[in-house]
């Protein structure tokens, strides 16, 4: 069985953060989420057009931090050879297989990446009753992926094809400041998850998708309309030719309303290198502010202080 078999999906983002009412009113209230399942100081958020139990869950913390990404594999016993590989390769392991006691429940192992990122892969979660979203409807289908910011990325994104079977989809360049962004990928849309170069490790974006183009216009013009802070877009880029908007949530972490992300032809995909001194690499429309430091600095986040360390749930 090859390493690209057994990660078949993006599942959830766990995040940590002390302002927790504020994050909970912002995802269910603003952002178009749905709680599915909650206690004191956490919070379980489904996206309404996904069977995924929760896309993201929030739990309140005295320090801001990155708990967990979450993957699906096709069975348990993927997830079994998964652990088994890891360990082999001297991947430190947070717990081996077992039952899970988040909603949905199913198996899953957890483990640290290259950095101490926790990652959780797992199977046999049971799906959630799920409902298509209508015309004109401005809220989330599903977690579209997330990026994460990594001051050796090229080691990063070494360790993810190598170890979870990711493959490389497009990079990102700056001239000769070199290569900046890489678009991975675990089944045939052009990205689930991706590495940004950056000064310390740290959460970059979220990006939700939304059924079609007035759908994420309408999300977009919702959230100016409340005045959340927006970072970047709408526009649209050129590596996974998906519409962009990119805003802050109470936390300052950037999360995304995004649609039309590409599909690709597994058997004829080469991987481009896009060069942002050319403006339409970043957006194709030139609707969106130029990129500048000041932006790309606001997805910098803060130093995540969870590193090698295991959440408490």
């Amino acid at each position: 069985m090859s390493d690209s078999s057994l990660i078949t999906h993006l599942r959830h983002i766990d995040v940590a953060m002390p302002n927790f009412a504020e994050q909970h009113r912002f995802y269910t209230e603003l952002w178009g989420l749905t709680e599915t399942a909650g206690d004191t100081g956490v919070s379980f958020l489904a996206a309404e057009g996904s069977p995924e139990q929760y896309v993201v869950r929030l739990r309140e913390d005295v320090q801001k931090r990155t708990d967990l990404i979450a993957f699906g594999a096709a069975s348990a016993a993927d997830v079994d050879t998964l652990a088994a590989r890891l360990a082999a390769r001297g991947v430190r392991l947070v717990h081996e297989p077992r039952a899970l006691d988040t909603p949905g429940g199913g198996y899953g192992v957890r483990f640290f990446d290259n950095e101490g990122r926790v990652v959780e892969v797992s199977a046999e979660v049971t799906a959630r009753r799920h409902r298509r979203i209508e015309a004109r409807e401005p809220v989330p289908v599903r977690l579209s992926h997330v990026l994460m910011n990594s001051p050796t990325p090229e080691a990063t994104v070494a360790w993810y094809i190598e170890h979870l079977g990711f493959r490389l989809s497009d990079t990102m360049c700056l001239g000769e400041r070199g290569e900046i962004m890489w678009f991975l990928r675990c089944n045939t849309f052009h990205h689930s998850f991706g590495i940004v170069r950056g000064p310390h490790a740290a959460f970059h974006h979220a990006s939700f998708e939304m059924r079609g183009i007035d759908e994420f216009l309408r999300g977009t013009g919702r959230m100016r309309r409340l005045g959340i802070e927006r970072l970047w877009g709408p526009g649209r880029h050129r590596a996974g030719d998906n519409s962009f908007s990119y805003f802050l949530d109470r936390a300052g972490n950037t999360v995304e309303y995004t649609t039309e992300l590409e599909i690709l032809d597994e058997d004829t995909w080469h991987p481009h290198l896009f060069d942002l001194r050319d403006p339409a690499n970043a957006d194709q429309w030139g609707t969106a502010d130029e990129m500048d430091e000041f932006i790309a600095a606001k997805s910098h986040n803060d130093v995540d202080p969870g590193l090698f360390t295991a959440p408490p749930m």
